[in-house]
């Protein structure tokens, strides 16, 4: 029989075996990793440089967007912000492949489900900057086709149809991203047939005689 300083030491052995047979793995990670690091680094850095190229903070702010950024305690920073999407894209990207050398399933799954969301992050931060922009543009349109038929209420109308284009993107942007979809679903089903029924009791009930007085029109040109 073994004794009690045998079984420890045959436990120390298997111990210090598994030890050395996982430190190449360990290095070959942290190598893969700290390279990962100086790819994401460089990489984020020249994706900021290159949105702050193209100067999307003077088009954001030119659409007005920048006071809504302060409201929500934010600085209007786009280069920063996709350069940092890339950053942290490539550095998840490294650590995924760190984490399969060390064969870290589980970390490995959640890692590779976080990779596959950042792109959703993205589309949803273009689908909001095309929502302000069509929002921008549809509220100026809207402003100058009331004044020139010279009616009321013309910025009324352009604030009206800048904030339904924005929730609209809003709305869209979160159903992206998977946040709530259910009862994006069922808000967004609900005020269409909010909208559609208060269209209904109005037209029914103020403007009945109008609605008949074109349909007369219309039944005496097809007549005519």
């Amino acid at each position: 029989m073994l004794s009690w300083i045998d079984v420890s030491l045959l436990a120390l052995q298997s111990l210090w075996g598994n030890v050395l047979a996982f430190l190449p793995a360990l290095l070959g990670a942290l190598i893969v990793f700290i390279v990962g690091l100086i790819v994401a680094t460089g990489l984020g850095s020249l994706v900021e440089r290159l949105v702050a190229a193209f100067k999307l903070d003077s088009l954001f702010r030119s659409l007005g967007m920048e006071p809504h950024f302060e409201r929500a305690g934010m600085k209007l920073n786009s280069a920063r912000f996709f350069g940092q999407i890339v950053f942290w894209f490539f550095v998840i990207a490294f650590l995924l492949a760190a984490s399969d050398i060390l064969r870290f399933q589980a970390l490995s799954g959640f890692l590779q489900d976080v990779l596959l969301y950042i792109p959703n992050i993205i589309i949803a931060a273009l689908i909001m900057v095309v929502a302000f922009v069509a929002a921008a543009f549809m509220r100026n349109l809207v402003r100058a086709s009331v004044l020139s038929a010279r009616l009321h209420s013309a910025n009324f109308l352009g604030a009206l149809t800048w904030w339904s284009i924005v929730i609209f993107g809003f709305l869209t942007a979160l159903s992206q991203l998977r946040i709530a979809t259910d009862i994006i679903q069922t808000l967004v089903t609900g005020l269409i047939a909010m909208l559609a029924l208060a269209g209904g009791i109005a037209f029914g009930l103020g403007g009945k005689e109008y609605a008949t007085h074109l349909l007369d029109r219309f039944r005496k040109q097809v007549e005519g």
